[in-house]
């Protein structure tokens, strides 16, 4: 195991401590963890399902709408073709989303204290709409997945959205949001939580979860991921290790509240590819 980042766990932990709009358990929404979920391998079809009802018991939507960094968050999740090879068509309306997405995040304080930690270390552009800018291109740039394709896919769909590979395997989504954006619709079947071994349940007021899940007929044995936070500050924590490496990928251990986490960042050339939490232990374990 990587020894722990304390630089990155101190700002990451400010954030945290800064993210006024993030949900809180149990009163802004419930999760529902029920059984341990079984083994499976990426692609099976068919796995032993642990949980019969959804992960997400009840989410407050009038206080996700009534908050701008979410509402406008979600507007983008339905302007994206999740199949990969199939070309990305981005029309005039979601270039203007995607502006008002970004807009909302860096007005807010979590994305100001990226902005400035990025400034000192000159890894970000003085400039607001420099930033703003630069934060375009690490993730909504469109790119080919595979080399000389056909550009099908960017950094925010691949995290945020998620993605089907040739119907076989889920690639991203790493959004709580869309997860029970997802679910809602009766897109995604969750079949259960995962544990590390030897390690204890997690519990409903945790806000970062391993789960297993089909989506779109495809499973994903096992899939990270923080809850109940807010967009920007998913999108301060993988920019900020993004921009901080020019590896293909990172991993950064940090431990943010109660939870140690390993953090992965994978570049796809000047755009992210994926980025999501691994979680090692919690303090009650």
């Amino acid at each position: 195991r990587k020894a722990l980042n304390h630089e990155l766990s101190k700002l990451f932990s400010e954030m945290w401590d800064m993210d006024v709009n993030r949900l809180v358990p149990g009163k802004d929404y419930t999760i529902d963890l029920q059984g341990k979920a079984g083994a499976a391998q990426q692609g099976d079809s068919a796995v032993q399902d642990s949980a019969a009802r959804h992960l997400f018991h009840n989410v407050n939507e009038e206080r996700l709408k009534s908050i701008k960094t979410f509402a406008t968050f979600i507007s983008l999740l339905d302007n994206y073709e999740t199949s990969t090879g199939v070309a990305e068509v981005v029309t005039p309306e979601e270039i203007v989303e995607n502006n008002s997405f970004l807009d909302a995040i860096l007005a807010t304080e979590v994305m100001k204290l990226a902005h400035e930690y990025l400034l000192k270390k000159t890894l970000a552009k003085p400039n607001l709409a420099d930033f703003k800018n630069q934060l375009y291109d690490i993730w909504f740039q469109l790119y080919a997945r595979k080399e000389g394709d056909r550009p099908d896919s960017c950094g925010f769909e691949h995290v945020f959205v998620g993605e089907t590979q040739r119907g076989k395997q889920i690639l991203g989504l790493h959004n709580w949001v869309q997860f029970y954006l997802q679910e809602k619709r009766n897109q995604i079947d969750y079949k259960g939580y995962v544990t590390r071994k030897n390690k204890s349940r997690p519990d409903k007021d945790d806000q970062v979860l391993s789960i297993q899940f089909s989506w779109k007929g495809s499973v994903k044995p096992i899939g990270s991921t923080f809850i109940g936070v807010s967009p920007e500050f998913e999108f301060a924590l993988y920019t900020v290790i993004f921009l901080l490496s020019e590896e293909r990928v990172t991993r950064e251990t940090v431990k943010i509240e109660e939870y140690e986490l390993q953090m992965v960042v994978c570049r796809h050339g000047h755009h992210i590819g994926t980025a999501y939490p691994v979680l090692l232990s919690t303090s009650s374990e």
